[in-house]
């Protein structure tokens, strides 16, 4: 029980170090400087919340920018906004982020899932208000952070837009999936008797009631323009929390669904989205100045190249064509940085993960250990690509060898498939190997009768023999048991690739059209 009472009031607190895990106090993107400026703000119960604001070194005009507060999950800190500050400053949107308190290197003591935090948010709106640099405020949160930008919308009209990332529609309901979820050892007829019990233990300790979280009552009094989205596997906080919120909403409003779970990175697609209903919402002025070429990345810390040169002249067409992809790269090497804080069900029970969580550490295993030592190229015409060029094709396009040398990389079909049959052969002798050896331990003393029976009992269910080979039966042996037949030169090997075509079109024009100024009208 204690353990879902600390999971609303007390998760673990992020720890991180700012001067490594956020982005640096000066940095270029995208052929633009840019700065880290970190602050203190004091909420209304006197905690000090420690706060960066990202924005451009020389703004147009002296002119005020529009400003996106980045409010981060359970677990999370300000650490966490590093990803929306590489998508929203090259639009002149500014970023402010924030440790609510009780959560990373702010004061308090307990975390309350929104209710306390949109108090802090309170305090952060009002000291941007008196900066006299930002012009529209909007708000972008993801999980507990999405939760607080519901709650404080409702009560200020004054915002511009809001980005909700997977919230919760019903704090007590999302308590009683996560028992079920979970598998908590609660009987289920207690389960109704234990959340009156946590009520009452997270009202004495945080002084707040979790029957007063539901945001499809405040959806119903809110009326500015939002934008959801959610991870269809998210097991953690399911997407109908999102859906029932979306319903009841009153303002404008609309729902982008994408692959992943609670804690998945977001694809691109997503930030595209956010980009262009911030920009369409805000206003931001055009993008003028300087900037500077940068040849290999998209994002540098000051003093990370010294032979930076300033270019008079604007963009080339391919200058302006990597602008895409390069945003891209730059979120990974963010992520590389430092990830996305997690947010977790506090258990010591190993087998109460969730089936996303598993799923995730195994693609983490197996990109780890292939990412090192494959080389990948394209096949979809034939034609080679040299090793660098795998990057700018889609992970569908492109297949992995493992080679040991850059001698041994194929440059044309009849490689290809050389390659590829050796690597078929090669297993073929070593499975005849290893049955050889397994017949000369003292164990296996019915060897032969089991060979003798196995075509007969797989001759209904397995494919007949393919040049005296069966699949799944040991290989035949000489008169002498030390000499091995070479399957090899007896056995054919079809490889066939195939790749999905990409989706035609530019998505960035399917994305305009989808958030025209029709977007905000009546529904």
């Amino acid at each position: 029980m204690e353990q879902l009472v600390n999971f609303v009031i007390r998760p673990p607190r992020a720890e991180y170090n700012p001067e490594h895990d956020l982005l640096e106090q000066e940095f270029l993107l995208k052929g633009r400087w840019y700065q880290r400026k970190d602050l203190e703000v004091k909420n209304i119960r006197g905690d000090i919340l420690q706060c960066s604001h990202y924005m451009p070194v020389e703004r147009p005009e002296d002119r005020p920018l529009p400003c996106v507060i980045y409010c981060h999950g359970n677990s999370g800190c300000r650490a966490d906004a590093s990803e929306a500050a590489i998508v929203l400053l090259p639009s002149n949107i500014t970023i402010f982020t924030l440790d609510f308190s009780g959560s990373g290197l702010s004061g308090g003591e307990h975390v309350t899932l929104g209710w306390n935090e949109k108090d802090d948010l309170k305090a952060v709106v009002e000291y941007l208000r008196t900066d006299g640099n930002v012009s529209l405020i909007g708000l972008w949160g993801r999980s507990m952070g999405a939760v607080t930008s519901l709650m404080y919308g409702a009560e200020d009209p004054s915002i511009a837009a809001m980005v909700l990332d997977s919230p919760f529609s019903d704090l007590v309901d999302l308590m009683m999936e996560l028992v079920d979820t979970y598998k908590f050892r609660l009987p289920k007829f207690t389960i109704k008797f234990a959340i009156q019990y946590m009520r009452r233990a997270v009202q004495k300790k945080a002084n707040f009631n979790i029957t007063d979280l539901n945001t499809i009552k405040v959806a119903k009094s809110c009326f500015v323009p939002v934008l959801f989205g959610h991870a269809v596997d998210d097991d953690f906080i399911q997407p109908h929390h999102s859906e029932r919120i979306y319903e009841a909403y009153i303002g404008d409003k609309n729902i982008i669904k994408f692959d992943g779970d609670h804690n998945s990175p977001r694809p691109q697609f997503y930030f595209d989205s956010i980009n262009i209903f911030f920009h369409n919402v805000l206003q931001p002025p055009e993008v003028v100045g300087p900037t500077f070429f940068d040849p290999v990345d998209d994002y540098f810390a000051k003093g990370s190249w010294s032979t930076m040169q300033q270019l008079s002249s604007p963009p080339s067409s391919a200058q302006k064509s990597l602008a895409p992809g390069s945003t891209s790269d730059a979120i990974n090497e963010v992520r590389l940085k430092r990830p996305m804080s997690r947010t977790e069900v506090p258990s010591n029970d190993p087998s109460n993960q969730s089936s996303s969580e598993t799923k995730e550490k195994e693609s983490l295993e197996v990109s780890s250990s292939s990412s090192s030592d494959m080389i990948s190229f394209d096949l979809s015409n034939g034609d080679p690509y040299p090793p660098h060029l795998a990057v700018a094709l889609d992970d569908d396009q492109y297949v992995e060898f493992h080679v040991d040398e850059l001698a041994d990389f194929p440059s044309n079909a009849e490689e290809e498939e050389r390659m590829l049959m050796e690597a078929v052969m090669k297993s073929l002798k070593d499975m005849e190997v290893e049955q050889t050896h397994q017949k000369k331990e003292p164990s296996r003393t019915n060897t032969e009768t089991s060979e003798a029976s196995v075509p007969s009992k797989t001759s209904d269910s397995l494919p007949g023999p393919v040049n005296g080979f069966v699949p799944g039966a040991s290989p035949k042996t000489s008169q002498n048991k030390n000499d091995v037949i070479d399957l090899s030169a007896r056995t054919k090997a079809t490889v066939t690739v195939v790749g999905r075509s990409s989706t035609s079109g530019n998505v960035l024009e399917g994305l305009l059209r989808r958030w025209d100024l029709n977007f905000f009208k009546s529904r």
